[in-house]
């Protein structure tokens, strides 16, 4: 049977991206709680995707909280109301409502607000002070924050046309380099044996299967691995510094500090800073996981 979850005068913070997401219950009087799920992105999920995922979520939440089965009153179970904070990969307009909708519907009488993933980023870096907010992942993003909204955002255009930065376009970067030769003989034969790969195999799985971009960021850690190689360092750096020409540098904010969210930038955080400053900009803080910030901002 479905449910409904009540609580009492509590903040639910989500931070989702297109794989997973984490959920933050920050209860008053009591530790918080955390749950991992699969992330929701309703520019690929259906509706029914959606809620499977949210109903799941509310029932491990209900393990720590009053549940009331659907359908019936929420009697004395709830005083208060629950606030529920979504920021979320693909959670643009029109896209947002679907989000809302389930779970307006799973956590009845909640007051929610679904925002995108990018926000999220902005508030969990700066809280309420002015700043440029990056996600380097999979993909890239960047925007400027005026300390309350964002003001400014250079479009990303996904992993063909822009994304610079991000996971994809390093691995799509890595594979032509090492397939034109630009690499060395010996990182190229590293690179087969580390992924049991052959040039066939990679032109298949780029241009003829499905989420290439998944299957060119999943390359990274052979990056990581070589990252102290002239050829590899010079790669990392060069890709960097695009992101910040193509990205950053269209706000015309020098003055400000450049804080970023993603896996990509805590793992490269030393190239991602030379980056920046040969390109004259301040890096700041720089945060694997947002979700902390998120439930500061929120707290």
């Amino acid at each position: 049977m479905a449910v409904f979850v009540y609580f009492c005068g509590m903040k639910l913070v989500v931070d989702s991206g297109s794989t997973k997401a984490t959920w933050i219950w920050m209860r008053q009087g009591k530790d918080d709680v955390k749950v991992d799920s699969v992330g929701i992105n309703p520019v690929r999920d259906d509706k029914e995707t959606i809620e499977r995922i949210v109903e799941g979520v509310a029932a491990t939440l209900g393990c720590y909280e009053a549940v009331v089965p659907m359908g019936e009153p929420m009697g004395a179970a709830a005083s208060g109301e629950l606030q529920v904070f979504f920021y979320g990969a693909g959670c643009v307009a029109p896209y947002t409502e679907v989000v809302r909708d389930v779970l307006e519907r799973v956590f009845k009488g909640a007051q929610v607000c679904v925002e995108s993933d990018l926000l999220g980023a902005a508030r969990a870096l700066f809280g309420v002070k002015e700043g440029i907010a990056c996600i380097l992942g999979t993909g890239s993003n960047s925007c400027y924050y005026d300390g309350e909204k964002i003001v400014g955002n250079v479009s990303p255009l996904g992993w063909i046309l822009g994304d610079e930065g991000s996971g994809a376009v390093l691995g799509r970067t890595l594979v032509g380099d090492l397939l034109k030769g630009q690499l060395g003989e010996d990182l190229k034969e590293a690179f087969f044996e580390r992924f049991q790969l052959t040039q066939t195999d990679i032109i298949d799985r780029v241009y003829r299967q499905p989420l290439a971009n998944r299957f060119l960021a999943s390359l990274v850690p052979f990056l990581v691995e070589h990252r102290e190689d002239a050829g590899i360092h010079a790669l990392l750096v060069s890709a960097f510094r695009s992101f910040f020409r193509r990205n950053v540098a269209a706000y015309n904010r020098s003055d400000l500090p450049v804080s970023f969210v993603g896996g990509i930038a805590g793992q490269f955080e030393c190239e991602l800073r030379e980056a920046a400053e040969s390109e004259g900009f301040n890096v700041g803080e720089i945060e694997r996981q947002p979700i902390v910030g998120m439930v500061a901002y929120h707290r």
